[in-house]
């Protein structure tokens, strides 16, 4: 499994459709979540993802502070399969990226309850 980072200026056009079309199979149709998916936020974040041969198996993005939120901040976390450690790698990968490239000592998340076990390994409360 590959971890692939680039900010938004670095995306394929082909990278971002299957971001997008992965962001709302998942969030607007599966989770019947009705929020503007793509926003303006995306510009400014790094996007990273674990693909294989199969595709893109888990995503996030990290938004620099000010972005959504005073903080760093993590979002859009997708793990295709779950139980099986994708999630908490994108996470940890996720939390790695926002510490490296926006120098964060604070982090925040806005996630779903269903998630939660996830980000409390990942040391987050």
């Amino acid at each position: 499994m590959e971890l692939v980072v680039k900010h938004f200026k670095e995306l394929s056009l082909d990278e971002l459709v299957d971001i997008y079309k992965l962001r709302v199979a998942v969030f607007v149709v599966e989770q019947q979540c009705p929020y503007q998916e793509i926003d303006d936020a995306d510009k400014k974040a790094y996007h990273l993802y674990l693909k294989d041969e199969g595709g893109i198996q888990a995503y996030a993005r990290v938004l620099p502070a000010g972005t959504t939120f005073e903080e760093v901040s993590l979002g859009r976390v997708i793990a295709i399969k779950r139980r099986c450690g994708l999630g908490s790698r994108i996470v940890n990968s996720a939390i790695d990226i926002a510490k490296g490239k926006f120098n964060a000592e604070t982090i925040k998340i806005e996630a779903q309850v269903y998630a939660k076990r996830v980000y409390e390994k990942a040391g987050f409360v």
